[in-house]
């Protein structure tokens, strides 16, 4: 089995930032009620587009390089698989140091604290029982960074708690659920100037990181069209009934409808073309949803007819489908399922003037990337010979060959640095070792992050805003500005070595 395959069991496998953690909750457990709030929210804004003036005093925060840290001191809050893992992870990643850990049960912070003490020496100081417990940590141990695993409807107090206790944030996706909490995240970034990235692990993939490096070289040639998804099977999460993921998002399921959960495909298709980094930016969205007819029937197959699941009414549709306009006129496909049986995908296609990039599997068809042209015209094909000369873009090139091919290639030199390490730590392919080590790399040399703040908010933005177009039938919705204007002056994230 060649690695791309195996990469492929192993996302199949398990969820990209998914993952059944211990379930660390707000003061106030949402439960269905909280879901059908923030439902109620997102659909209810006039003008979504409504952009108020940045505070006197506080700064832009795009290319913002913060003052380095010779050792960076990190807590971890929300210690399941996910939380486990990543906190695990800074272990081999080096000027840096687990300091503490935290989540609503003991034996989680138990059982991470007892792995770092053991493999270190030292153990990190440990929160838990109160849903409170993070400002405390936040309070005594002074972090210099924080990482949030928990519910989504958590995040943007977290991060926002962290940065105002003096902490750089690094939030799980989606950065908040509604464009209130969006906008409260980047203001009080640049209130306090303080990092707060969202922790998209995937454009680290390492098919993620060769399309970036090809696109920068100008493989492909004028970008025009995305696709992007998270097509990823997990009603068995509905069997974590009290504790873990199916214990909260089964209430947005129920709640919401519209993409709950766009940014593992949008944010590598979006960092190709820039948006929101001077060359273009989110405009408008357009979402439908297939109807909801999934989570039902496993309720009721496997669940007992008076379970909680079961009076649940279930109105977020198997399939969410958005289409998002760019203001230089590019299309986004982007789509989310969690439901429908069928394989993992992310899509990952990026589209040019010369040729396309594609994943699920990889290949690749244009006029400067295909394999040497054919030995002769494609036959009944029109203009087939001309076709054949520049490379027979009407066949993708792809297979076992083709792959290796391209990874010796095109493989972006971050992967090339730090690929055996990745492969070594694990953690989806390598691409969560990849994207914690760049987290330490970038505060220990005082380096811009690759995915700042309102890279964050306009990938999180879907969210709300396919919901309101849902709701009113797939109306057009406006991006709101998050960089006030900008991202017009703002570096494209350039080929790191």
């Amino acid at each position: 089995m060649n690695i791309r395959n195996q990469l492929k069991r192993v996302m199949g496998m398990v969820t990209s930032c998914t993952m059944i953690f211990s379930g660390l909750l707000c003061a106030q457990d949402p439960g269905p009620a909280g879901a059908e709030a923030t439902h109620a929210k997102n659909i209810a804004p006039v003008d979504t587009s409504a952009v108020t003036p940045r505070p006197e005093g506080s700064i832009y925060m795009g290319g913002f390089r913060a003052p380095k840290i010779e050792h960076v001191r990190v807590a971890v809050i929300g210690l399941g698989e996910r939380g486990e893992y990543q906190a695990l992870h800074f272990l081999s990643i080096p000027h840096c140091e687990v300091v503490a850990v935290c989540d609503l049960f003991e034996d989680a912070t138990k059982k991470v604290a007892d792995r770092i003490e053991k493999r270190t020496g030292k153990r990190p100081a440990e929160y838990n029982k109160d849903p409170m417990a993070y400002k405390k940590m936040l309070a005594e141990v002074k972090p210099d960074a924080v990482i949030i695993n928990t519910p989504w409807e958590t995040h943007a107090q977290m991060a926002i708690d962290s940065m105002e206790a003096g902490a750089h944030a690094f939030v799980e996706v989606p950065m908040a659920i509604t464009l209130e909490d969006i906008w409260r995240v980047v203001d009080t970034s640049e209130r306090t100037q303080k990092h707060c990235m969202m922790l998209e692990n995937c454009n680290y993939g390492r098919n993620e990181l060769m399309f970036l490096n090809m696109v920068r070289q100008g493989l492909i040639g004028e970008l025009l069209h995305g696709e992007a998804a998270y097509i990823h099977e997990l009603r068995m999460q509905m069997k974590s009934e009290n504790r873990g993921c199916g214990s909260w998002r089964t209430n947005h399921y129920a709640a919401r409808n519209g993409n709950l959960y766009p940014t593992h495909g949008l944010g590598p298709v979006a960092q190709y073309m820039s948006l929101a980094r001077g060359e273009d930016t989110f405009d408008r969205i357009v979402s439908f949803s297939s109807p909801a007819k999934g989570r039902a029937a496993y309720a009721k197959k496997h669940f007992a007819p008076d379970h909680k699941w079961n009076k649940l009414d279930f109105k977020c549709g198997d399939m969410s489908n958005s289409i998002i306009k760019t203001k230089l006129g590019r299309t986004i496909l982007v789509q989310w399922d969690e439901t429908s049986p069928r394989p993992y995908d992310r899509k990952n296609l990026i589209q040019g003037t010369e040729g396309t990039l594609a994943d699920y599997p990889l290949r690749i068809a244009g006029e400067r990337i295909s394999p040497e042209p054919a030995d002769k015209p494609e036959d009944g094909q029109p203009g087939g010979a001309e076709i054949s000369s520049e490379g027979g873009y009407h066949e993708w090139y792809e297979g076992e060959k083709a792959e290796a091919d391209l990874y010796a290639k095109y493989d972006h030199p971050l992967y090339k640095r730090l690929g055996e390490e990745a492969r070594k730590n694990g953690g989806h392919g390598g691409m969560d070792y990849i994207m914690l080590y760049r987290v330490i790399e970038c505060l220990h040399n005082g380096e811009p992050m690759d995915q700042n703040v309102y890279e964050g908010a306009f990938w999180s933005a879907v969210g709300p805003l396919s919901e309101k177009s849902v709701n009113e039938g797939g109306a057009p919705q406006v991006f709101p500005d998050f960089t006030r204007g900008d991202w017009k002056n703002t570096a494209p994230l350039p080929i790191i070595p």
